[in-house]
């Protein structure tokens, strides 16, 4: 009776787990309503194929034993996402694979849709996240460290989160999302590079710099 009992809990909890992988969210940043009667079926996710014209290729990709898509300086990647699997779709799953050069620094993102939950494969990375300081919400803290290969480490939804290879060599890792549409905001390039700049005055203030600094740092994302 025990055994059964305990057959029966862990199916539920494996439901349970299964149910809360899926996005609960939106997938896109905005979605505007529109007073257009005619306007173009947008929904949240992407529309479903005929399940008559479904095939086994549309639950498959190949090719993440490389990296080879730039990224940015220093990085590539190669995805399973729903843009190369299309069965991914509602299921709130997203799988990268990053190559890193050495000395090559991940810039300060978020990813506002989405947990990340990371394996290195490959070499040395100094990865960590900012928050609020429980002890003094009117500060950060830092959590970070250094992995190696074989060490997994997660970033919290939406958290502002960095990585440095310190390695003498490249580095690999193979990061899953819970959330077929993550998101991916750099932090440098939102404040720097929008195409709508944010004023130099709010930049100023915000950094306590002056002007001529945040134009030196602009004139770097042109």
């Amino acid at each position: 009776m025990a055994f059964h009992l305990s057959i029966t809990l862990a199916i539920v909890a494996f439901a349970l787990s299964s149910a809360y992988a899926y996005d609960p969210s939106p997938l896109q940043d905005f979605c505007v309503a529109s007073n257009d009667p005619k306007a173009t079926i947008f929904v949240n996710g992407r529309v479903c194929k005929d399940p008559k014209l479904v095939t086994s290729d549309d639950f498959f990709t190949s090719g993440l034993n490389t990296a080879k898509t730039p990224t940015f300086a220093g990085s590539t990647f190669s995805a399973a996402s729903i843009n190369e699997i299309p069965g991914l779709n509602t299921l709130g799953l997203t799988l990268i694979r990053n190559d890193f050069e050495p000395d090559t620094v991940t810039p300060p993102h978020i990813h506002p849709r989405a947990t990340e939950l990371a394996l290195i494969l490959e070499g040395s990375l100094y990865f960590g996240f900012v928050t609020t300081d429980p002890s003094d919400r009117t500060k950060n803290r830092v959590y970070a460290k250094t992995y190696n290969a074989g060490d997994v480490f997660v970033i919290p939804q939406g958290l502002i989160h960095f990585g440095l290879n310190v390695g003498s060599g490249n580095a690999t890792t193979i990061a899953i999302f819970n959330s077929q549409s993550p998101g991916f905001n750099f932090v440098p390039d939102s404040l720097f590079r929008s195409n709508s700049s944010i004023s130099d005055d709010v930049l100023s203030k915000s950094f306590r710099v002056d002007k001529k600094v945040i134009k030196q740092i602009r004139s770097q994302f042109s």
